[in-house]
């Protein structure tokens, strides 16, 4: 049998990352310093937030390697965005909070803009919050939901691995089911699975498939 003809792979334009519950702050923490209207602050200390999530670091350093351009957003103001940024260092660009609230579509082109991208084609947002997913996808992007680590499971690293299997299983269906309701192109449970998912976007782009 004839081993199979690779097809080249359509390079990304850009990848978008949230910032909590993303690319840091595993199950998205740093909201409980919001006050109950989800906008003033209760506290400005975001450092116990700040750890980085499961497989971000390999995910950024794999997208630079291979010439794409990332940003992360996030609604928090700078006074907690700082902080939860600051382990990412160089391999991820800030962008500027957004002038209207998720799901409005303008955060996402406000981040390609920083990133000076000129085509919506080959655009990629990750996150684990519906609201930002809406976005990326008001916005004209491919959409990946991360099931485990954002606001939908919501549990900080020590209580998300001191639940049993089964409930860990029953949290990340849950939340795998309500992303895709937001309409998420694809969910995966954290980062370190991005780049197979990336491939399986690849796929469906060579198939001519849209966002």
């Amino acid at each position: 049998m004839l081993a199979p003809v690779a097809v080249a792979a359509p390079s990304f334009t850009a990848v978008l990352f949230g910032l909590s519950g993303c690319l840091v702050d595993f199950g998205a923490q740093a909201r409980t310093l919001l006050g109950s209207d989800g906008r003033s602050l209760v506290s400005r200390d975001a450092q116990p937030f700040a750890a980085l999530a499961p497989g971000a670091i390999n995910a950024l350093k794999h997208l630079k390697q291979h010439g794409i351009p990332c940003a992360w957003l996030d609604e928090y103001p700078s006074s907690i965005t700082d902080q939860l940024a600051a382990p990412l260092s160089t391999l991820v660009l800030p962008t500027p909070a957004p002038t209207h609230r998720w799901p409005a579509p303008d955060a996402c082109w406000q981040a390609l803009m920083t990133l000076g991208v000129k085509q919506l084609d080959g655009c990629v947002l990750v996150s684990g919050d519906p609201r930002l997913l809406m976005a990326g996808i008001n916005a004209g992007l491919w959409t990946v939901g991360l099931a485990s680590c954002g606001p939908l499971c919501g549990l900080s690293p020590q209580q998300w691995e001191a639940l049993s299997d089964l409930d860990r299983e029953r949290r990340r269906g849950r939340a795998t089911l309500e992303l895709y309701a937001a309409g998420a192109h694809s969910v995966i449970d954290h980062l370190g699975e991005l780049e197979s998912c990336l491939a399986d976007i690849t796929l469906r782009r060579q198939k001519s498939e849209k966002p």
